[in-house]
């Protein structure tokens, strides 16, 4: 049962409130002066705290009630505290909630608005915990992963990454191949390194090669070597990427690019571990952890007649998924921060910017994107404009103002709320400070 702390020096007041509460399943604490709900919050745990603004007859500034609010907010910096004031010092309130008050109410209070509020900020408050333990959990794993295995410094935040590179870590303790499929720019590359990295042959090389920008008829010569006079321009024998490889790993990007031929050649050293360069006879052996990773369509390359399928069920013995950043949201703004040089920061605008863009380039594109804004930003911060980023077409004026609800959409959730600010805030995704700000700009005036 949700507890709550009025703290108000008339007791007529103290009992109207536990007597409306009780009806409604919320146990009420009460006390008559600061100092004792101050000692009661450091003794109980108080999920609401309902105060008033003066404590003595002869008061009425309400500094009394600031400095109580002060206190409440330094101590306990989440807790949810609504001000009882009279109209002498509503202003008083208006500036407490401006600085992070729940909300305010006039004495004498209607029981239903105060109610209301109650429950919406009780309700907020539960959610907002049982968010903060969620994201405590997700730090435990994050710092688990990090201090169990090498992550090569990848930065991630996004619940989705987490369970892809705690797969990752896990199959590289095996000498199985990986296949890791995705769009480009999502970081295969990094994936391989960190499954490299966690694996038997770490110690050994890494070579990693791109099939897709070599010539088909280099491709051979590059991943098994060849003898001099092999090819046209082969003046002397050279060593191919699996030799290179050699108690090590070998990365192929873009095997769906690989030709036919050396299609057969893999499928072979990946089965026996043995290969021949091109131009010779003899059989060469090398022990290679093998990670491929390709964009395209590989079942449908094998329907087609461009991949054999024998070669793809060998390479995808566990396959890794890469999501395109657009669905890894939480990713965005850590891996945004980390692309940018010390001493510049992003502004509350250029974040939203950044969540409301969809990265067809993913991580490539905002890399680009962060290291394009720090070199022509103009200050320390870095604004939506300065991203480059394309306006919505629906967008009207910048990305900052386009997030901000209209005047029809404030008065229609404030009148849903029943004027409670609070639930009218959250229904419309912004902190009551955010509201009170908006509402002073377009002139609406609270009832």
């Amino acid at each position: 049962m949700p507890t709550i702390l009025v703290i108000d020096d008339n007791p007529a007041v103290a009992t109207a409130l536990e007597t409306l509460f009780s009806l409604h399943d919320l146990d009420t604490r009460s006390v008559t002066t600061p100092d004792d709900g101050l000692a009661l919050l450091a003794r109980e745990a108080i999920d609401l705290v309902v105060q008033d603004m003066n404590f003595h007859a002869d008061t009425t500034s309400g500094e009394e009630g600031v400095a109580l609010f002060s206190a409440i907010r330094e101590r306990h910096p989440d807790l949810p505290v609504i001000l009882l004031t009279a109209w002498t010092h509503l202003e008083s309130a208006v500036d407490l909630v401006k600085a992070g008050a729940a909300d305010y109410l006039a004495k004498p209070w209607d029981d239903r608005k105060l109610l209301a509020t109650v429950n919406n900020l009780l309700e907020l408050a539960q959610t907002r915990d049982e968010l903060q333990r969620h994201k405590r959990g997700e730090r435990r794993r994050r710092d688990a992963l990090l201090r169990e295995y090498d992550l090569r410094g990848l930065v991630f935040a996004d619940a989705a990454s987490e369970a892809l590179l705690t797969l990752a870590c896990q199959v590289a303790r095996s000498d199985l191949p990986v296949l890791v499929s995705g769009p480009n720019g999502t970081g295969k590359e990094k994936y391989a390194e960190i499954i490299h990295a966690n694996s038997a042959v770490r110690n050994g090389p890494f070579v990693a090669v791109n099939c897709g920008a070599l010539p088909g008829e280099l491709i051979e010569a590059e991943l098994f070597g060849a003898e001099a006079g092999a090819y046209t321009g082969a003046n002397k024998a050279r060593e191919g990427k699996f030799e290179a490889a050699d108690g090590g790993t070998l990365f192929l990007d873009e095997i769906g690019t690989l030709p036919l031929a050396g299609q057969v050649k893999l499928l072979r050293v990946l089965e026996t571990g043995r290969f021949q360069r091109l131009g010779s006879n003899r059989e060469r052996e090398v022990k290679v952890r093998v990670v491929s990773a390709t964009n395209a369509d590989l079942p449908a390359c094998i329907a087609a007649g461009q991949f054999r399928e024998d070669l793809f069920y060998r390479l995808n013995a566990i396959e890794l998924k890469l999501l395109p950043l657009a669905q890894r949201p939480d990713d965005i703004l850590p891996l945004a921060r980390h692309f940018l040089p010390q001493g510049k920061r992003l502004g509350d605008g250029a974040e939203r910017a950044l969540l409301a863009h969809a990265w067809p380039g993913n991580v490539r594109e905002l890399r680009n994107t962060l290291q394009r804004a720090a070199l022509l930003a103009r200050g320390d911060e870095i604004t939506a404009n300065e991203l480059g980023l394309p306006v919505p077409a629906d967008s009207t004026n910048n990305v900052a103002a386009a997030d901000e609800p209209d005047r029809a959409a404030i008065e229609s959730a404030l009148d849903r709320a029943n004027g409670v600010l609070a639930q009218a805030a959250a229904e419309l995704g912004m902190s009551r400070q955010a509201l009170y700000r908006r509402l002073d700009r377009l002139g609406i005036k609270r009832d």
